[in-house]
């Protein structure tokens, strides 16, 4: 479950053939052109509460503005099947994503969430997260992974405002997506 933002990544890397990751900022990284743009996937290797040191490399060594960034991560507030797009906001109670912020100095990017659930009664939420999905949770898991890989494909080409009105829909559809 905490690796949903992977799972996306690896998604789109095999559909676009991005080939091996190279070591770089930290983390495993996949360059790719999409729309006509350079993108770089980053997969931090750092530990999940440290992501931000990783994307800050990155960011300062790209002289990125915050609107190129877009984060993908697991959200326990999301059903399994459900992703949600925002292109600025709190963390969320992600710690990744709150250590990204705290890193940047900045909300102002944008972020998909992809839901993997909330944990059963009785169970601690970091160790749900570090659980398998269910066999009957993995076709909503993988619809969810794909329709997450074609809004990153979307904001990429279209933006955020395009891509919050494609995939923010209340479906599990992700908006007919």
């Amino acid at each position: 479950r905490h690796n949903a933002g992977y799972m996306v990544l690896a998604r789109l890397a095999g559909d676009l053939l991005c080939g091996s990751p190279k070591r770089k900022f930290r983390g495993e990284v996949l360059e790719a052109r999409i729309a006509g743009r350079n993108v770089m996937f980053l997969c931090p290797t750092t530990y999940m509460n440290n992501s931000g040191l990783s994307v800050v490399e990155a960011f300062r060594f790209y002289k990125l503005a915050l609107s190129d960034i877009l984060v993908v991560s697991d959200d326990v507030d999301l059903p399994v099947g459900r992703i949600r797009f925002r292109d600025s906001g709190g963390s969320g109670g992600q710690k990744g994503v709150r250590d990204i912020i705290n890193r940047l100095g900045s909300e102002r990017f944008s972020r998909l969430r992809v839901g993997v659930g909330r944990p059963p009664e009785g169970v601690d939420t970091a160790d749900y997260v570090l659980s398998e999905f269910r066999s009957d949770e993995k076709a909503e898991i993988e619809n969810s992974i794909q329709r997450a890989a074609q809004a990153v494909l979307c904001w990429v080409e279209f933006g955020a405002d395009e891509t919050g009105n494609r995939f923010n829909g209340g479906s599990r559809s992700g908006g007919g997506h």
